[in-house]
């Protein structure tokens, strides 16, 4: 019973996210999915204003609201704009909003942040020698465009460690993917021809869902 009991903190705190949650997006909302995304607290800085973001419901961090961004910040760090918005697909089905991720971090300290879920170690190493080298990672809730800028880079990183011809049957911008969510180090066997464990495949089988709303998306900006 005294094990029953220590578990009631988290679970009202699992409730405030929520709420906070569905206060960002509104009623006409749907409830979100299980699992949330985490963050540190800091200071609101001033996100980085486009046409885009300025259009959207407010609360709303729906992928295609940040095509503008995906393709400036893709064209900037050389990679595919189709890939870095399927990634933002992939990776939407947690709940974003700088209120909601800073409670969850109270829950899991060491979940990512920002639309893109970009844990800090991967932030920290990308930000290096890059035009957004000055922005530390508590920044990334508050500023959509610096998660889709940081993505962009992430992924161009992780392309730059791709063999010039991978022995896998999977292409360079599936490979990336995978990078992104499993870490370069998977992401290398893979392109020597190890095949992705279960959660791997999921998560391509996924990207693949979302590649043509990817490039509706674009095409709709």
């Amino acid at each position: 019973m005294a094990e029953r009991g220590a578990k009631w903190p988290w679970a009202v705190l699992a409730l405030a996210v929520l709420g906070i949650w569905l206060y960002e997006r509104g009623d006409d909302h749907p409830a979100p999915p299980d699992a949330a995304p985490a963050a540190t607290a800091s200071p609101s800085p001033s996100p980085s204003a486009s046409p885009a973001t300025a259009s959207r419901p407010p609360g709303d961090y729906a992928p295609r609201y940040f095509a503008a961004e995906v393709k400036q910040y893709a064209a900037e760090a050389g990679v595919n704009p189709q890939l870095v918005m399927a990634v933002l697909f992939n990776e939407a089905y947690k709940p974003h909003g700088p209120d909601v991720e800073r409670a969850w971090q109270k829950m899991k300290p060491d979940a990512s942040f920002g639309i893109a879920n970009m844990h800090r170690a991967a932030y920290e190493e990308t930000r290096q020698g890059r035009p957004f080298a000055d922005r530390p990672w508590e920044d990334l809730p508050d500023d959509p465009a610096l998660a889709v800028r940081a993505a962009a880079w992430y992924l161009h990183d992780l392309g730059a460690q791709l063999p010039a011809h991978p022995a896998a049957a999977l292409s360079r911008d599936e490979l990336m993917a995978l990078g992104y969510n499993t870490g370069a180090g998977n992401m290398l066997l893979f392109a020597r021809g190890t095949k992705p464990g279960a959660e791997a495949r999921a998560y391509l089988d996924k990207l693949h869902g979302n590649w043509s709303r990817s490039a509706e998306a674009l095409a709709a900006h």
